[in-house]
């Protein structure tokens, strides 16, 4: 039986992070160290400290991490609260793509890994980047992988150029996959490979501009120049990349979709205050029926959008590998909630495409939202092959 009721623990934890997202976070969206790259170091550290302070940081990690150990379910209820602010996950250290590497990491590291890379992570003293899209190569195929990595017993050598790699500049857990070539000692094939991010071989050329500015630093072009790691620096087993790229995917997924609901919900708040103040032929529009329409249909995608991702997380939590319900969600919500932010634009009119109001910025950020993990039609073509099967 699913159950709907919160339990009052939860509701107080989820109004206590709204309180602080509010409070002390959103002021921050006028900070010029927010850039056209996304948040700066600086800011971002910051914001951590504040959710330290707070007792707001890693919420998601274990408990024995210092965490809340927090189900699927009591995750979608309070990064929804995080996300009311874009900065909210960021300070909370629940953002991507830290939080999904936190999750991998937490699955497949080494005992002395997990000391090296993973616990300064969930400390909020560094972040990371997971380096596997190419130009020309993997991306939504992660098949085309070009990347290469030869082993000679000892050392791994990694050559091979990326784009789209969220937060490279200042991370320091890198997890970078590469295509193992044949060898006398390991398995070949796509493996993942866990190192600091301080290393001669790790080049990142540029930061490319992008339409968002949600993500510490931007998104960097990288090149990995006979990058020499020690063999210690294989993260899991050598061939199982794609593996492990899948068991990080499927949560990962749905903790977009929480956050970028909360950053909805706000959103078509600020559209409510406005079509209640703003008046035009003799009342306030929000009693004309074309924007009082596109108000409620934004209500009713914000529901079903909440259900759509609890009904996952539920499957999950009962022990469901949640796949093909998380690429169902991933699907739906990314388009759904784009929706609702080109509404609330449409219903602030002229300065909806200002930066009067923080929509503008929510509007851009939720297009893209629609490709991260995957884009629609990836995701739909998985659904389909999954019901014709």
């Amino acid at each position: 039986m699913i159950d709907f009721a919160i339990s009052d623990d939860l509701a107080a934890k989820r109004d206590r992070i709204r309180r602080f997202v509010e409070q002390q976070i959103v002021p921050y969206e006028r900070d010029p160290r927010l850039t056209q790259h996304g948040p700066t170091d600086e800011l971002r550290n910051e914001l951590v400290e504040l959710a330290r302070s707070a007792g707001l940081l890693t919420i998601q990690a274990a408990r024995a991490d210092g965490g809340w150990g927090l189900s699927h379910v009591e995750q979608a209820v309070l990064y929804e609260a995080a996300g009311w602010s874009t900065l909210g996950p960021i300070a909370m250290n629940c953002a991507a793509p830290d939080e999904g590497n936190m999750f991998l990491l937490g699955k497949i590291t080494t005992p002395e890994q997990a000391a090296t890379y993973l616990a300064p992570m969930i400390a909020g003293h560094q972040r990371s980047a997971f380096a596997m899209t190419e130009p020309g190569g993997a991306g939504s195929d992660p098949g085309q992988l070009q990347t290469s990595a030869t082993f000679d017993g000892e050392n791994f050598v990694v050559n091979g150029r990326k784009w789209l790699i969220t937060g490279a500049r200042g991370a320091k857990t890198w997890i970078i996959m590469a295509n193992l070539e044949d060898n006398p000692h390991l398995p070949s094939g796509p493996t993942l490979f866990l190192t600091d991010g301080d290393q001669a071989g790790i080049v990142i050329e540029r930061i490319m501009n992008t339409m968002d500015r949600n993500y510490v630093e931007g998104h960097a072009v990288v090149e990995f120049r006979d990058l020499t790691l020690p063999k210690n620096a294989l993260l899991g087993e050598s061939g199982q990349a794609f593996r492990y790229a899948q068991l990080r995917l499927a949560p990962a997924r749905l903790t977009h979709c929480m956050r970028w609901l909360g950053a909805a919900e706000r959103a078509q708040s600020i559209a409510i205050a406005h079509a209640k103040t703003r008046t035009a032929f003799g009342k306030p529009i929000g009693e004309h029926q074309g924007v009082s329409f596109m108000l409620a249909d934004n209500e009713i995608a914000l529901h079903q959008c909440r259900l759509t991702i609890w009904h996952a997380c539920w499957l999950m939590d009962s022990g469901a590998k949640g796949r093909h319900e998380s690429s169902i969600a991933k699907a739906y919500v990314s388009e759904e909630l784009f929706k609702v932010a080109d509404r609330c634009v449409q219903v602030l009119g002229g300065i909806g495409i200002s930066d009067e109001t923080v929509v503008e910025m929510i509007f851009r950020d939720m297009r893209a939202f629609r490709l991260y993990d995957g884009p629609t039609e990836v995701h739909k073509y998985a659904i389909g092959r999954q019901i014709l099967r």
